[in-house]
């Protein structure tokens, strides 16, 4: 059920079809994602250890989770709202 809508808004993303406010958030994500990668490059390149490496465990945590829980709970909240209104027209159109 959540899946077929994960499903069906990465194609709206992928075909350009996305209202402006949903290009906004996907924006503003997308941005989010980006400089949070690149703030811990650089925190990588400033460790005075020895390890230089990116931290893909932080880049998880502080970019890619805070950027993609919105659309889960979209997707749980929002969801159950369509569904009951897509159920009651469905109804109507088969009289």
């Amino acid at each position: 059920m959540y899946i077929q809508k994960i499903k069906d808004f990465t194609k709206k993303l992928f075909t350009g079809s996305l209202s402006n406010k949903e290009k906004t958030l996907v924006t503003i994500s997308l941005l989010w994602m980006i400089i949070v990668g690149y703030l811990t490059w650089w925190n990588g390149l400033k460790n005075p250890g020895i390890d230089k490496s990116f931290r893909w465990d932080e880049w998880v945590w502080f970019g890619i989770v805070p950027a993609t829980v919105p659309y889960l709970f979209y997707f749980i909240w929002v969801g159950t709202k369509n569904k009951d209104s897509d159920d009651f027209t469905n109804k109507h159109q088969e009289k």
